[in-house]
Formats: structure tokens, C-alpha cells, sequence
């Protein structure tokens, strides 16, 4: 009986090896198949993600040259503006400079003028001189009282100047000239004040011009 138990055991046993490489192998064929699958699903993945990332980088690529395009179309649109405004300020800083000779020139035409208009004057005291030969004294004291009628004229009134008006007589009282006499005859400080308005027009008139209401 136990002879005969021996084969059939080893029979099993066979069987068993035979079960267990045929196990085996299905068990290695599922993982070969498992990981096919995961390269498949891995590259499927994988593409996706890489055609994403190009377009990201040309997208990024593209705004970046879009950035500098703009950046160097405004800087050049900026350089246009202040090219305009250096040329418009170089025009206004000449302008003054054009103005100085039609200054001089209305300045020459005006004291021409003036002394055109004074002349004319002279000659219409001299009749009154010469009708009159005998009454010098009395002419030139009635030239004294003319000029004292002309005193009641507001010595605080710097407009009343030629050539002053109500803007620079502000000014010129800031400073402390208050009075025409300051202008006419002005000390050696208030020379120096006059001076600010050295450059304006018909300055050098003023003085002149306030001694005759003095």
C-alpha cells in the first residue's frame, strides 16, 4: 500500500509545479500587460502635457515681444513729445531775444515822438516872451506858480509816473519806494531796489519823467 501512496505524490507534485508556473506565468503576462498600460497611459499624459508647455512658451515668447514692441513704440512716441516741447521752448527763448531790437526801435520812435511834440511847445512860450519884453520878471513868476499848481499831484501816486502802472507801483512799495520823489531822486539804496525793474520798459524815462511832477 505505501509503494503505491509514493507515485501519487509525486504526481501532485508535478501538478502542483505545473499549476504554479502556469500561475506564474499569467501573473507575469498581467504585470507585462500592466505595465504597457502604464507607458501607454503614461506617454498619453506625457504628450499633452508637453504640447501644453510649448504653448505656454511660445504664448510667453509671444507676449514678451508684444511687451518690448509696445515699450518701444511708447518711448518712441515719448521722445517725439519732448523733442516738440524742446522744440516749442527753443522758439519761446528767442522770442524775447527778436522782441530786444523792436524795443529799441518803438524806444527811438517814442523819444523821437517826444522830442517832436516838445519843440513845438517852445516856440508858443517864446511869443508870449516877446509881447511882452519889458515884463520878463513877471513871466518867470508866473512860470512859478505853474509849477507849483502841478505839486498837488499825489506824491504816493506812482502811477501818475510815465511808464508805471498799478502792478509795478505794487511792487516798488513792497520795496519801500513809496513816493515820486524816490524815483526822481532816488538814494543810493533805493537805486539799488529800483534796479529790479531795471528791465522793463521805459525804466531809464522814470526818473525824468518824475522830476516833471515834482
Amino acid at each position: 500500500m505505501a509503494k503505491k501512496a509514493k507515485p501519487s505524490v509525486d504526481k501532485i507534485v508535478k501538478k502542483v509545479n505545473k499549476e504554479f508556473e502556469k500561475t506564474s506565468a499569467q501573473v507575469e503576462k498581467l504585470i507585462n500587460d500592466a505595465l504597457k498600460q502604464f507607458d501607454t497611459l503614461q506617454n498619453q499624459i506625457q504628450d499633452p502635457v508637453k504640447k501644453l508647455l510649448r504653448e505656454i512658451d511660445d504664448m510667453r515668447e509671444r507676449e514678451m515681444k508684444r511687451f518690448h514692441d509696445e515699450l518701444e513704440r511708447r518711448l518712441g512716441e515719448f521722445q517725439d513729445i519732448q523733442n516738440a516741447v524742446m522744440e516749442r521752448l527753443g522758439i519761446a527763448g528767442k522770442a524775447p531775444e527778436t522782441a530786444k531790437p523792436v524795443e529799441k526801435v518803438v524806444k527811438s520812435v517814442e523819444k523821437a515822438a517826444g522830442g517832436a511834440k516838445a519843440k513845438p511847445a517852445a516856440p508858443a512860450k517864446k511869443p508870449a516872451a516877446k509881447a511882452a519884453p519889458a515884463k520878463k520878471a513877471p513871466a518867470a513868476a508866473a512860470k512859478k506858480p505853474a509849477a507849483k499848481a502841478a505839486k498837488p499831484v499825489n506824491q504816493n501816486d506812482l502811477t501818475k509816473v510815465k511808464g508805471i502802472g498799478p502792478a509795478t507801483a505794487k511792487k516798488m512799495a513792497d520795496l519801500g519806494i513809496n513816493t515820486i520823489d524816490q524815483i526822481a531822486n532816488p538814494s543810493a539804496a533805493e537805486k539799488e531796489k529800483l534796479q529790479a525793474f531795471a528791465k522793463m520798459k521805459g525804466f531809464d524815462q522814470w526818473s525824468g519823467e518824475a522830476k516833471k511832477l515834482l
